[in-house]
C-alpha cells in the first residue's frame, strides 16, 4: 500500500496562500508562532504519522475493537497513540497557555489532525473526542473540575467522550430520561447512553464522560436537560483512583471504522454513578453544542482527509495500471498498438477531476471555517469577533455535511476508477468507502444539519450571517474581475448569488406564513443547492490565489501546480456549479409531496 496518502503541497498552499495563515498568526494569541514553526510542526506529524498510523490502517479494520467478557478490546495502537499524543501536544495545541496548553490556531491544529486522518481515520477520534470533551470543562466548569481532569487528559493518561443518545431518543434530545438526583456536592446519576465512540477500553486508566442527564423536577423537553462531568473512575484525594459505577455492557459492530470503538453504556446500575455539575442547571445542551459545533467541523475534516487519501490511491493505480489503447482518428482502436495508462482515459480523468476537486475543495472550506474560529477568538475588536462567530455559525452545517456527502460520491468514484479491484480487499478503496459512511450520520444527520442551516442559521438574526456571509462572497467576485481569466466565472458566480436570493426569499415565504413544516420540507435539498454555491466560492478563490501567483511569477511552487488548481476551479464551474439549475427548480416547485397523507403514498 502506497503512503501517498496526502499531499502536503496542497495543504500548505490552502494553509498560507488561500487561507493567511500568516495573518492568523499575526494576531497576539499566536505571537509565539511563524510560518517556520507550523511547517516543522506538519513535517513532524506527517513523519510520525508515517510510522505510526498508517501501517496499522488496514490492521485494524481487519482487527475490529469488540467486546469481550466485559470489556472493549482495541488495537494496542490506541493506547500508543493516546500516549504519543500528550507528548506531541495532539491534544493541547488548541488550548491556553493558562490550561497547560500550547495555544496554537485552529487552522494549524485542523492541519495537523487532516494528516493523522488521512493516515489512520480510526485513530485521530480517540483524541479528538478527549479534547472536545476538556475544552468543554475548560469553558463552562469549576476550577476544581478542572484541575481534577484536563491535565490527565490532555497528557493523553486520561480518554474523553461526549454522552447524548439514548435508545428511545436517537435525534430527538428532547426525549433524554438519564436521570441525575442531588446528593451531597454531587449528583446521582442513573440511565443509558449508546453510539457512545471511544467511550470505554482495556487499558484506559480513565474516561471522562460528558453526560447529557436531566435533574429531577426539571422541565421537559431540551430546557431541561443539564451536563455533568461523569469519569469511569473518580479521583481520590490520595491520587488514586475508585469506580464509579459506569460499565460498558456492549459494544456496536459497525461497516467501517472498525478500529474506533462505539459503546453501550450503563451509569448507575448499582446506584453508585457520582457526576458534578457543569455550569448552570438547565443549560446543558446549550454547552454540549459548543463542542458538538466544533466536533461537527471535525467530523468534515475526517470525511476530507478520508477522501483524500482515497483519491491519492485511485489516483497512483490510474498511473500505474494499463489497460485500452488510443482511439485512431477513424475512432477505432488500433490493437497492434500497446496498451496505455488508464489515467489518459479522457472519463477516467473526469473521475479523478471529481475527486479532485471534491477533496482539494472540502479542505479549503474546513480550513476557511477554522480561520473564522481563529478571528472569533483572537482579533482585539469585539464587533469583528461578533462578525466572525457569525460566519462560523453560517458555514459549520456546510463544513459538516459537504465534505460527508460528497466525500462519500467521491470515494465511490475512486472504486470506480479501479473496477473490478476497487471491489475487492486487496486494495484499500473499499475500506474507504466503508469507512467514509458514517460521516453523514456523526453528530447528526445530513436532515439534521440541512434543517440548521436552513430553520436557524440562514434566518437568525434576520439573516445577519447570510449578508455577511454574501459580502465575503461578493468580495471575492470583485477580485476576480481583473483577470480576465477568472472574469466569466467570477460573473457566473454572480448570476447563482441571484438564484440563491430567490430560493432563500421562496423558502423562507413559507414561514412567513406560519408553515414550518412546508418551510423545512426540502431542507436537504436546500443544503445540496447552497454548498454546490458556496463551494464554486471557495474553488473561485483558489484559482484566484493561484492565478496571482502566475501572474506575479512566484515560484514557491511550481507553474504547473498553480495550472492545476485554476483547471480544478474550470472543472468545478463546468461539472458541478451547473447543478444548482437543477436544485433550485425542486426549490422554487410549490407542490408538498413529502407532506402527503402516508396511506395515500406508502399503499
Amino acid at each position: 500500500m502506497s503512503s501517498q496518502y496526502v499531499d502536503l503541497t496542497t495543504l500548505k498552499f490552502l494553509l498560507y496562500s488561500v487561507h493567511d495563515l500568516r495573518g492568523v498568526l499575526a494576531n497576539e494569541r499566536y505571537a509565539d508562532y511563524q510560518q517556520q514553526d507550523i511547517d516543522m510542526m506538519l513535517n513532524a506529524v506527517r513523519e510520525f504519522s508515517d510510522k505510526e498510523l498508517y501501517p496499522y490502517f488496514r490492521e485494524m479494520d481487519e482487527q475490529p475493537a469488540h467486546y469481550q467478557d466485559g470489556e472493549i478490546l482495541v488495537h494496542d495502537q490506541v493506547l500508543k497513540y493516546m500516549r504519543a499524543g500528550g507528548e506531541m501536544g495532539f491534544l493541547a495545541g488548541p488550548f491556553s497557555y493558562e490550561h497547560g496548553g500550547m495555544q496554537l490556531p485552529s487552522m494549524a491544529v485542523n492541519a495537523s489532525v487532516f494528516i493523522q486522518e488521512a493516515a489512520n481515520n480510526h485513530l485521530p477520534g480517540y483524541i479528538g473526542l478527549t479534547v472536545g470533551a476538556a475544552d468543554l470543562i475548560v469553558n463552562f466548569a469549576t476550577e476544581e473540575l478542572i484541575a481534577a481532569y484536563v491535565p490527565k487528559m490532555l497528557s493523553g493518561e486520561w480518554g474523553g467522550t461526549m454522552c447524548l443518545t439514548e435508545p428511545q431518543a436517537g435525534s430527538s434530545l428532547s426525549d433524554i430520561v438519564t436521570s441525575a438526583t442531588p446528593h451531597g456536592d454531587a449528583y446521582r446519576l442513573k440511565g443509558q447512553k449508546i453510539f457512545i465512540s471511544a467511550g470505554d477500553y482495556r487499558g484506559a486508566e480513565n474516561i471522562v464522560h460528558l453526560v447529557l442527564a436531566r435533574i429531577e423536577g426539571a422541565p421537559k423537553g431540551t430546557k431541561g436537560i443539564s451536563l455533568f462531568v461523569v469519569p469511569k473512575n473518580r479521583p481520590l484525594a490520595n491520587g488514586g483512583l475508585t469506580g464509579n459505577d459506569v460499565t460498558a455492557v456492549a459494544d456496536f459492530q459497525k461497516m467501517g471504522q472498525r478500529g474506533y470503538c462505539t459503546t453501550h453504556l450503563f451509569f448507575g446500575d448499582k446506584d453508585d454513578c457520582s457526576g458534578w455539575l457543569v455550569g448552570e442547571p438547565h443549560q446543558g445542551l446549550k454547552y454540549m453544542f459548543q463542542m458538538m459545533n466544533s466536533a461537527r467541523i471535525g467530523v468534515g475534516r475526517g470525511a476530507a482527509a478520508i477522501a483524500t487519501a482515497a483519491y491519492q490511491a485511485s489516483l497512483n493505480y490510474a498511473r500505474e495500471r494499463t489497460q485500452g489503447r488510443e482511439l485512431t482518428s477513424s475512432g477505432k482502436k488500433d490493437a497492434s498498438r500497446e496498451q496505455i495508462l488508464i489515467i489518459n482515459h479522457p472519463d477516467v480523468r473526469r473521475m479523478l477531476l471529481f475527486q479532485k476537486v471534491i477533496t482539494e475543495g472540502s479542505l479549503s472550506l474546513i480550513l476557511l471555517a477554522s480561520r473564522y474560529q481563529d478571528f472569533a477568538q483572537s482579533l482585539p475588536n469585539e464587533a469583528e469577533r461578533e462578525k466572525y462567530r457569525q460566519l462560523l455559525e453560517i458555514i459549520t452545517p456546510v463544513a459538516k455535511t459537504y465534505p460527508s456527502e460528497m466525500g462519500i460520491i467521491s470515494v465511490n468514484n475512486g472504486v470506480q476508477v479501479l473496477g473490478g479491484y476497487g471491489f475487492c480487499s486487496d486494495y484499500i478503496l473499499q475500506q474507504y468507502l466503508r469507512d467514509i459512511r458514517i460521516s453523514a450520520i456523526y453528530e447528526g444527520t445530513t436532515g439534521i444539519q440541512s434543517q440548521d442551516l436552513l430553520g436557524r442559521k440562514i434566518t437568525m438574526q434576520n439573516g445577519l450571517a447570510l449578508r455577511l456571509l454574501m459580502e465575503e462572497i461578493g468580495k471575492s467576485i470583485e477580485a476576480c474581475r481583473v483577470h480576465s481569466s477568472l472574469s466569466p466565472y467570477a460573473e457566473k458566480l454572480e448570476v447563482k448569488l441571484e438564484l440563491n436570493r430567490q430560493v432563500v426569499q421562496k423558502l423562507t415565504g413559507y414561514a412567513g406564513e406560519g408553515d414550518y413544516q412546508r418551510f423545512l420540507s426540502d431542507a436537504t435539498i436546500f443544503m445540496e443547492f447552497f454548498s454546490t454555491l458556496l463551494m464554486a466560492w471557495i474553488w473561485l478563490d483558489i484559482a484566484r490565489q493561484a492565478q496571482l501567483a502566475i501572474v506575479n511569477g512566484n515560484t514557491e511552487y511550481s507553474s504547473e501546480f498553480y495550472e492545476s488548481k485554476v483547471h480544478a476551479m474550470r472543472f468545478y464551474y463546468k461539472y458541478e456549479l451547473p447543478k444548482t439549475t437543477g436544485l433550485s427548480e425542486v426549490l422554487l416547485n410549490e407542490a408538498s409531496l413529502t407532506l402527503t397523507p402516508e396511506k395515500k403514498i406508502f399503499t
